[in-house]
């Protein structure tokens, strides 16, 4: 089967009329809604609904990038836990897809692509070393047949004991070569570890991961040198993360609409009104779509766009999830409301990595082609 027929299967089983988005934001809807509490406080860690999901078409949308940001998105509007791991799901996907390890692809890209495997992306780390803000904690040496990898990863998140990631090691033999490699979560000298309880979204399988040399076989190498691949996959890395604010920013729209009967005269009052956020998240999602049509574009304007996009984002989500507190009032201070929800929400998106630190640390230094052309 070919690589574009793993990703376009799911259509097949698609009602006619019913677009991939329809399908995403319906199953979201009708399975997540009545557990997003429950996946925010870390009671349940929604695999079935991923394999759901899965099985609709929502990790296999990456022949247009756009799709899979939308359907990221639609899972937004109602889960910003859920959104987040969806990201994760098709970021595996995305690495799979991009690499030309064969033997990789043939063993991995149909189960992630469908949700059978699921995982996620364990590059926190390294993109933060490819600018000197962290070390690079995992280390490898060449063996038959593979690698020996081992260290430690602090967070890793949509994993499970059967799941697996994609991450990064450095070689130890002084050349400063990096190694682009799947992790099986399931192989006997890892470890998960979970980690303390977080403000929010505390149900997105996410752990410590502990590598005690870890051979790592030749068909679980996504690419050998590293950085090259990294350069290749870098904007859609990042622009797949925008869905997560394009669907949390379009609740807090629709969060303000819904007390507008009972409290427009008092509201009317506050310096923002879900207009103004309406016409923002059109312009983040408009620009979101004209760069993800091209997320192989190397040249150096149009990751800065990506970067400063991506800024734009986290900082719009913030901005919308407080002004829908406001709109709210005491009710949205509740814990059964949502809209605290999407408050806690919202400063995810601005911290997850790369986070509003770094990309304004990345701008300033002119967006160089990170992480690319390094090492």
């Amino acid at each position: 089967m070919t690589t574009m027929a793993v990703l376009r299967k799911s259509d097949d089983v698609a009602d006619e009329g019913e677009s991939l988005i329809d399908r995403i934001a319906a199953l979201s809807r009708t399975e997540l809604t009545p557990i997003a509490l429950a996946i925010d406080e870390g009671e349940i860690y929604p695999a079935e609904a991923l394999r759901h999901l899965g099985e609709a078409g929502a990790w296999s949308a990456h022949a247009d990038l756009r799709d899979t940001i939308a359907g990221i998105s639609a899972i937004g509007e109602t889960c910003g836990a859920t959104a987040f791991m969806a990201w994760c799901q098709n970021t595996l996907v995305w690495y799979i897809l991009n690499s030309e390890n064969a033997a990789l692809k043939v063993r991995f890209l149909s189960n992630a692509a469908s949700g059978k495997l699921l995982g996620g992306t364990g590059l926190s780390n390294p993109m933060k070393s490819f600018f000197g803000i962290e070390k690079l904690k995992l280390k490898g040496r060449r063996t038959d047949g593979g690698y020996i990898v081992r260290g430690a990863l602090p967070w890793v998140s949509n994993l499970g004991p059967d799941h697996m990631f994609g991450t990064i090691f450095e070689l130890e033999d002084g050349s400063g070569d990096k190694v682009m490699f799947l992790v099986d979560c399931a192989d006997p000298n890892v470890t998960l570890t979970p980690c303390k309880p977080f403000l929010a979204m505390d149900g997105t399988g996410t752990y410590a991961v502990q590598l005690r040399d870890v051979f790592i076989p030749d068909d679980q190498v996504l690419a050998a040198p590293a950085m090259p691949f990294v350069k290749k996959i870098r904007a859609g890395f990042i622009l797949m993360q925008n869905g997560m604010g394009l669907g949390l920013i379009r609740d807090c729209v629709a969060i303000m609409q819904s007390v507008r009967p009972s409290l427009e005269h008092v509201n009317c009052f506050l310096p923002k009104q879900p207009e103004d956020f309406a016409a923002l998240l059109g312009e983040l999602e408009a620009e979101t779509m004209q760069l993800a049509a091209t997320p192989y574009d190397s040249s150096n304007a149009y990751w800065r766009r990506v970067v400063e996009l991506r800024l734009r984002i986290g900082d719009a989500s913030v901005a919308a999830a407080h002004a829908a507190m406001l709109h709210c009032g005491a009710r949205g201070y509740l814990k059964s409301h949502r809209a605290q929800r999407r408050l806690r929400e919202s400063y995810f998106v601005a911290i997850v990595t790369p986070a509003t630190k770094q990309l304004r640390k990345m701008l300033a230094d002119n967006a160089r082609e990170y992480p690319g052309d390094q090492g």
